[in-house]
């Protein structure tokens, strides 16, 4: 299947699993499954096949509570069994809401606590150069984790070591947990802080798939893409609703929603 075939497959798992276990994030799913269609279909060089080999490409899924959005695309990809979104957040279920490790073939690190995935990667992509080895590292943010100050320290030294390996895609959907990001902590201008930190800044619409994959395609520098984001793409009573950050759907609201999705 192509991207946007894997995307509108992933946004349905994401609304079947997420109501079955009255689970929350659908918002935040459904904002940065785009990019990890892109990313698994055509740009990261990364297989069920390779996924033991040093050289091949990370992805680092640090926007944690997205969990459903990175599983299903997983699964559709076949490196996690099928039938596994359907134990989505079960009793005794391996997929909880945040993305763990353990057990599970493509995931590079448990996250959730927002911060971690960017210092994590830079150490991989820092590890990869310094072994001449040609994998990339791709890191999924979210917008939020621009508060954290791990972030820059790791802007910073991206920069140092001039790791021409390393890509952050922050999924930029404007709304955090409790409300919208400029409201809570203003971020803009966004892309001008990356580029003073020394970083290439790429900024695109984050649900175009042509521009997800020319924007990730080539870099000869630290990339910064700045994914502008809806929360809750695709489903129309969803879409720029802080609400659906917490909120699981109700039988007639999965009803409305799977009607929405295309494939």
């Amino acid at each position: 299947m192509n991207s946007l075939e894997l995307a509108g497959q992933a946004r349905r798992k994401i609304l079947l699993s997420t109501h079955s276990a009255k689970a929350s994030h659908v918002g935040s799913a459904l904002s940065v499954v785009d990019i990890l269609a892109v990313l698994y279909n055509s740009v990261a060089n990364v297989t069920p096949s390779n996924i033991s080999e040093v050289s091949r490409d990370r992805v680092i899924f640090s926007k944690g509570h997205a969990a459903s959005a990175l599983y299903s695309i997983l699964e559709l990809t076949g490196f996690i069994d099928v039938g596994s979104m359907e134990k989505f957040c079960s009793n005794g279920s391996n997929f909880g809401g945040h993305v763990t490790h353990t057990g599970k073939s493509g995931v590079e690190l448990s996250t959730g606590s927002l911060g971690h995935g960017l210092p994590y990667g830079l150490g991989i992509a820092l590890g990869l150069k310094q072994t001449s080895n040609e994998g990339r590292v791709f890191v999924i943010i979210s917008d939020g984790e621009c508060n954290e100050g791990t972030t820059w320290e790791s802007a910073l030294i991206g920069n140092q070591f001039k790791l021409d390996n390393l890509v952050v895609i922050i999924d930029r959907n404007k709304i955090q947990s409790l409300g919208h990001t400029e409201t809570i902590m203003q971020l803009e201008p966004l892309g001008e802080k990356w580029e003073k930190f020394g970083w290439e800044v790429r900024e695109i619409n984050g649900h175009s798939h042509s521009e997800i994959e020319e924007a990730i395609r080539f870099q000869t520098v630290p990339l910064c893409v700045i994914a502008n984001t809806v929360k809750g793409k695709g489903v129309s009573f969803m879409e720029g609703q802080v609400s659906w950050h917490y909120k699981s759907l109700s039988d007639s609201e999965l009803a409305n929603a799977l009607e929405q999705i295309s494939l």
